[in-house]
């Protein structure tokens, strides 16, 4: 399974999602990060502070969205409603592997808080919230792949 996930600047919440699920070290799972309007930059300092602060080691620059990204992943999760529209808008061929991480997850709120240019305290909320929804999202996927061996 190769998991996608997306956001804004690929500075803050789309890389500490990748670098919490990939920390996991799932076999057969591969992930990756990018931003829908993304420059290249380091991981913000925040989030790598919270990332350091919780263990997980991950180097990161950002990067922008591109074509084969989409056509790579099998699972594409944004962290955002609005992040999700605007790939139906521009890639409306991956429609069917295209979800925001909470509504995946079985979340009644779609988007993902964003801490881009709040405090420490406001990275490590992000990060719980993340840590929580790629929990779910490892459970959801275990039992989906028990459903496919029956």
């Amino acid at each position: 399974m190769k998991i996608f996930f997306v956001c804004t600047g690929n500075t803050c919440r789309s890389p500490m999602a990748e670098a919490i699920l990939s920390a996991k070290k799932l076999p057969g799972i591969e992930v990756r990060s990018a931003g829908i309007f993304a420059g290249e930059a380091p991981l913000s300092f925040n989030a790598q502070t919270v990332l350091d602060e919780e263990g997980i080691s991950f180097e990161h620059t950002s990067r922008q969205l591109v074509s084969e990204d989409m056509e790579w992943a099998t699972l594409i999760l944004t962290m955002t409603a609005s992040h999700r529209q605007f790939l139906l808008q521009h890639y409306p061929e991956y429609a069917s592997k295209l979800y925001t991480l909470k509504e995946f997850t079985g979340e009644m709120a779609a988007d993902v808080s964003d801490p881009y240019g709040g405090s420490l305290s406001t990275y490590q909320q992000t990060f719980n919230e993340l840590k929580r929804l790629i929990q779910l999202l490892v459970e959801k996927l275990a039992e989906e792949e028990q459903t496919e061996k029956k």
